[in-house]
């Protein structure tokens, strides 16, 4: 009986050790779950399309780890990477949301994802030119009037999705504030869009030149 029991006595104390530094392991590092907010990144962004619905901002994610592992410096690095490369034409594309595409930290892994899919809406992207128009904070102070203006440059180029380029009909200044000028001015200002997804070419500075004189009432003989 005894010899049995000694047989191989090596291994058996090996295995009874493996075993005790598992249990070890597991009850002084349990495995737990935390939300984490995951920002949206893209890669392989076709060249000729634009993003015509805006992506959310990021994701709602639970993810599995070990104490260590779900420390917010570890998880800092978490993102979900969507994949654009099979985006060759304009319409509307979704994207699940899965370990696949979720970029972890080693050891984390991915429980769920809110939300689980991302439907995006792909245009051809589009580029054209707008006029600029100026915009006043108000009227010249009484007595005075705009005898002329003139915005350099006159047009602007904007880029992006085609839908939303045409239908930008101008540029617009920021405001010129006229209640302290007499006669002439310039103004150095930025153009605007209203439209988010639509863009400047190039940096949209522009020069406002006023010549402010007095009402024809008030200009005496």
């Amino acid at each position: 009986m005894l010899r049995r029991l000694f047989e191989n006595f090596g291994w058996k104390l090996l295995s009874v050790g493996v075993a005790l530094l598992l249990w070890f392991a597991l009850v002084r590092d349990p495995r737990l779950v935390t939300s984490i907010s995951a920002p949206v990144q893209f890669r392989n962004i076709p060249p000729d399309l634009e993003m015509s619905s805006p992506p959310p901002a990021a994701v709602h994610l639970e993810v599995e780890g070990s104490a260590a592992q779900l420390r917010p410096d570890h998880l800092a690095v978490a993102a979900v990477v969507l994949d654009l490369q099979s985006v060759y034409q304009p319409g509307e594309r979704t994207f699940t949301i899965d370990a696949a595409s979720v970029a972890l930290p080693a050891g984390v892994r991915l429980v769920r994802a809110v939300p689980a899919q991302i439907r995006l809406r792909f245009e051809r992207r589009l580029s054209r030119e707008v006029p600029v128009q100026v915009r006043f904070a108000g009227p010249p102070q009484r007595g005075y009037r705009v005898a002329h203006q003139e915005v350099r440059p006159g047009v602007v180029r904007v880029v992006g999705p085609e839908s939303h380029v045409r239908r930008v009909e101008y540029a617009e200044t920021d405001p010129v504030d006229l209640s302290a000028v007499v006669g002439e001015e310039e103004f150095h200002v930025q153009a605007f869009v209203p439209d988010p997804q639509v863009r400047f070419a190039s940096p949209a500075s522009v020069t406002v030149r006023v010549v402010v004189e007095k009402t024809p009432s008030e200009a005496g003989p």
